[in-house]
């Protein structure tokens, strides 16, 4: 199968998502190129992996010698061209279009040519992305869901240009992590955002209007609904900042007021209350 003949995997960003890809593409046997601008952050991811892996070890989930294999497995860099000899890339930075463009134009320089660009972005089109990178048809969307070691789902998007052979082998890498990958095209959100991100917004219009407390929205989601959590818990695993980055794509895309950022959303994010990253949220977290 062509997926054995990627053995190095390039992941740009060493935030929340890019460490635990870099994590479970370590996990199941590549070599791992881990970049980030930033290096403390490349300390922050290495160290919060080992801790992951320590806990799995902990509960008897992995024996000591697979986590000292995985750790090998991953290497910190601190300069893009680094990720040249890659067999496969994989971008997990901020979402933001223009920061994206540039790496994606970047890669497409550096990669040789057959390399697939792929982004974890959740919400930006892979359509733009692939212009950028001059190679459309080998430039897909591989969207991961948080946490990266535990979710299953990787929904796998088609930009305009991506060929069949991409997604083809984009597909079974997936399936190599042992994840469940799911096809969509191109659009503001995907599935996963488009349908889960109004949602959260709506909870955050239930608090901005006083209609209920955090507590009781996300009681009435989980006892109510079956969630096993609820939407405000959730807005701070994700990340409020990246809630409101998500609903600002949803809403100069489709252009229509359904999707508009709460006003609360965007003064918690102004503010610096981001959800459990930053400690203060709707709820409150020990750093």
């Amino acid at each position: 199968m062509i997926t054995q003949l990627i053995r190095q995997v390039g992941v740009v960003g060493a935030g929340t998502m890019g460490r635990g890809i870099a994590q479970v593409f370590a996990q199941n046997g590549r070599q791992v190129i881990l970049y980030d601008s930033v290096a403390s952050q490349l300390l922050d991811a290495l160290h919060i992996i080992a801790s992951r892996l320590d806990r799995e070890v902990e509960k008897g989930q992995l024996e000591s010698k697979q986590k000292n294999i995985c750790l090998q497995n991953i290497e910190s860099v601190a300069g893009l061209e680094q990720l040249s000899l890659s067999d496969f890339v994989v971008e997990a930075v901020g979402e933001n279009l223009a920061l994206k463009q540039e790496i994606f134009d970047q890669l497409g320089n550096i990669c040789r040519e057959e390399v697939i660009l792929a982004s974890n972005t959740s919400s930006i089109s892979i359509t733009q992305l692939g212009v950028a990178s001059g190679r459309p048809d080998r430039t897909v969307g591989m969207h991961f869901m948080n946490p990266v070691p535990l979710m299953k789902l990787v929904e796998i998007v088609k930009g305009r240009g991506t060929s069949e052979e991409t997604l083809v082998v984009t597909r079974e890498i997936a399936k190599s992590l042992e994840k469940m990958p799911v096809d969509v095209n191109d659009s503001p959100g995907f599935v996963s955002n488009r349908v889960l991100m109004p949602m959260i917004n709506e909870a955050i219009f239930c608090i901005y209007e006083g209609v209920a407390v955090v507590e009781s929205v996300d009681l009435v989601m989980k006892i109510g609904m079956n969630h096993p959590l609820g939407p405000l818990a959730l807005a701070d695993l994700i990340g409020l900042d990246v809630c409101l980055d998500i609903m600002e794509t949803l809403y100069d895309g489709f252009k229509d007021t359904k999707y508009r950022p709460c006003p609360l959303l965007k003064k918690m994010v102004s503010e610096g209350q981001m959800g459990r990253k930053s400690g203060q949220g709707f709820y409150t977290y020990v750093q």
